[in-house]
């Protein structure tokens, strides 16, 4: 079953003909991803990798019944680009860049809740899916196997480190989802913790978190209502970050004591929630669910 992608999902890139377009869209189209349509004003009639180019979103949907998008443009460029693929119906929107403008990314997420569009991201390296051989993104595939772990991630690069110990060490995943590692976001935790209490493929969740934000206590406060009740294992980094001062990315951030590694973990004690504090105790905690 898994979250957000299964072997329906058709896929947009708008921003094809870029390098990182051009690239990206090679590695999900190898991967499996069905990559039916590419967006740039100006380039329609071509093809990328036999994926057939479009001017606007609109006719890409038209012409194809794409459902997802993927966006490889420029952070100043991606609310014009994100409202343009809601307005043509998306229901999936992944927001790959970074360096979104703060007010954009605010009128991204409120424009997409009110038509119904699913986002992922800014500042995320994507989504994949093992079963159905389905990605968007720049996530490595190599790493990624079938398997009833949900991995939900604010880093790209913690998600890879930790998803490649526990595929060395023979446990899968179900879906797997970077969220983005920007203070505005328009999928959280919480979020993504609701889709997977519903999926019959997942067994536990792994959340990768970080100092700053709120997402890992909003988690915990699910739990604690009752409304996730399958297992959670977290491993948050930054635990040595001092107050006010910005580790990585712009979501990590403590301010005035909210965000700190103290706080979330306190509230995800509440929530019996098993906390990791090294990448072997992971992979333990896995082998105790999946005993």
């Amino acid at each position: 079953m898994a979250i957000l992608l299964d072997d329906s999902t058709k896929l947009i890139v708008q921003g094809i003909t870029g390098n990182a377009g051009k690239e990206h869209t090679r590695t999900m189209l190898e991967y499996g991803t069905r990559v039916v349509a590419g967006v740039r004003p100006g380039a329609g009639g071509e093809t990328i990798y036999n994926v057939p180019v479009f001017n606007t979103v609109k006719e890409a949907v038209e012409k194809t019944g794409a459902n997802a998008s993927a966006l490889f443009v420029p952070g100043k460029a991606a609310k014009e680009a994100a409202f343009e693929a809601i307005d043509a119906g998306v229901k999936l929107l992944v927001i790959i860049p970074e360096y979104v403008p703060l007010h954009d990314a605010l009128k991204i997420v409120e424009y997409a809740k009110s038509k119904g569009t699913k986002v992922i991201g800014p500042n995320t390296a994507g989504l994949i899916v093992p079963k159905y051989r389905c990605k968007i993104g720049f996530v490595p595939n190599r790493y990624f196997v079938e398997g009833n772990v949900g991995v939900i991630s604010r880093s790209g690069t913690l998600m890879y480190e930790l998803v490649s110990r526990m595929t060395t060490a023979g446990f899968g995943q179900s879906t797997c989802v970077g969220v983005g590692g920007d203070p505005v976001i328009g999928t959280r935790f919480a979020d993504l913790l609701l889709e997977f209490e519903k999926d019959n493929d997942t067994k536990c969740v792994l959340m990768i978190g970080e100092v700053g934000g709120s997402q890992e206590e909003e988690a915990a406060k699910l739990i604690i209502d009752g409304k996730f009740t399958k297992p959670l294992i977290a491993y948050m980094a930054g635990s040595a970050a001092p107050e006010g001062k910005r580790m990585g990315h712009a979501g990590a951030i403590i301010s005035n004591g909210a965000g700190s590694m103290a706080s979330k973990e306190a509230e995800l004690r509440k929530a019996n929630a098993r906390i990791a504090r090294k990448p072997d105790e992971v992979l333990e905690f896995i082998r105790m669910v999946n005993r």
